[in-house]
Formats: structure tokens, sequence, C-alpha cells
């Protein structure tokens, strides 16, 4: 009887260790993947970033319903680079609300609404997003994104 209470004590620490471990696990992961997130939105004017950000097998649906790849947003970044435009257009910043990550071992899902803040003055805009990161060779990059408009209050 000693035995068997002592064999299930030792099982049962076991598995309340596993289920804390995990759960520590995922809220440290979820705490990268948010921070990764607003260090991106904080710094998405720089092509390093999306170069860091983004797969190389990447599937990104813009909002206007356009689908391309991690080259061409590089491609598109350095074009805009080299254009020689003496006047520069009104820069946005953006920002991420509502942040919700969902961990699934080494997939996860970030869906947030990204924040587009014009610094001339003009209106916000917003969008809801969608990206589903995988974990490869201990580094989380975005292989999938969706972006929808949120159309202005009418």
């Amino acid at each position: 009887m000693r035995k068997s209470i002592r064999s299930l004590a030792l099982a049962l620490a076991f598995f309340v260790g596993s289920a804390s471990m995990a759960d520590t696990t995922t809220d440290t992961e979820v705490d990268v993947l948010t921070t990764m997130l607003h260090e991106f939105l904080a710094t998405s004017s720089q092509a390093e970033t999306h170069a860091r950000f983004w797969a190389d097998d990447l599937v990104y649906t813009s909002s206007n319903g356009t689908r391309f790849g991690k080259a061409d947003i590089l491609q598109g970044m350095s074009a805009g680079e080299d254009d020689g435009d003496e006047e520069e257009a009104p820069t946005t910043v953006y920002t991420g609300e509502d942040v919700q990550v969902q961990v699934y071992g080494t997939t996860a899902i970030v869906a947030f609404k990204l924040v587009g803040t014009p610094n001339d003055g003009s209106a916000a805009q917003y969008y809801f997003n969608t990206g589903t990161f995988l974990k490869r060779d201990d580094e989380w990059r975005v292989v999938a994104w969706q972006a929808t408009i949120i159309p202005p209050p009418q």
C-alpha cells in the first residue's frame, strides 16, 4: 500500500511539474512572439527587419487581395530606396492592439489589430492581421499572413 501511494505521489508530482513547465514554455513563447511583433512594427521601414521577420516561403495576402512572398516585399523596399525622389511620402507609424497569441508547439498564430497612423495628420487606418509562425532552427518566422482592412465607421 505504501509503495502504491509513493508511486502515485511521484507520478502526480511529475505530471504537475510537467504541466507547469509546459505552461511556462508557452507563456515564454507568447512573450517572445508578442515582443517580436511590436519590434517588427516599430522598425518596419527597415529592410533588415523584414528579412528577419518573414520566412523565405512566406505567403502574404494583402488587404486588397494581392498575394505575394518575402522576395516581393524585399524587392519593393529596395525599389522604394532607389527612386531618387527628393520629396518623401508621408510616414506612417504602425502599432498593434488587442494582440492574441496562441502557441501549438512549434506553430503559433498571432492575431491583432494593426493601426497605421500617418504623421501628416490624416486619418488612421485599421486592419485585422493574422500571422502563422513556425519555429525553425530555434527561431520564429512568419510563413503565412492575412491582412483585412477595417472600413471606417459609416
